[in-house]
């Protein structure tokens, strides 16, 4: 059964909620790590933690809903391994699974009507990654974030 970690900021918080409702049927496994409210909070503390787990291995997926789902892209992003994709259209989603294997998907409570974030979400858990000559260029992410740590072990700029 696959594993899904899921977390939002307050602005979020509606469509997480709205999203854990809609999908509680399918054969996944939910873990929500807040926010559990509309009080705002700080993004990245979410962001993070769910990147974090996922990267680990101790989640298949991860989803992160704010405001636009643009904050939370960028910081998961920082972690290495992520690969998040802000998708506010079906057509996006399936391609960011199928050519990118996109491994968190974010999206904005404030952007994206629930509808519509429920087939964008069906979509990408739903799409296999293609591999072929996409795992070619995942390869050359993975090798670019090697040599960024590594230089940054070194006290050097890439």
């Amino acid at each position: 059964m696959m594993r899904i970690a899921i977390g939002s900021d307050h602005g979020g918080y509606g469509l997480k909620q709205e999203l854990l409702a809609r999908l509680k049927d399918l054969p996944y496994e939910w873990t929500d790590f807040g926010c559990d409210s509309e009080e705002s909070v700080d993004y990245p503390d979410y962001a993070i933690e769910v990147a974090q787990r996922v990267a680990a291995g101790e989640f298949d997926r991860g989803i992160l809903l704010c405001g636009t789902g643009l904050g939370m892209a960028i910081t998961a992003n920082k972690v290495p391994g992520i690969r998040a994709a802000t998708v506010h259209d079906t057509f996006s989603a399936q391609a960011t699974r199928a050519h990118n294997d996109s491994n968190i998907l974010t999206m904005g409570g404030r952007v994206v009507e629930p509808d519509r974030a429920e087939q964008i979400t069906r979509i990408w858990l739903e799409t296999p990654f293609e591999g072929g000559r996409h795992a070619r260029r995942l390869k050359k992410i993975e090798m670019l974030e090697h040599a960024v740590m590594d230089s940054k072990k070194a006290g050097s700029a890439l």
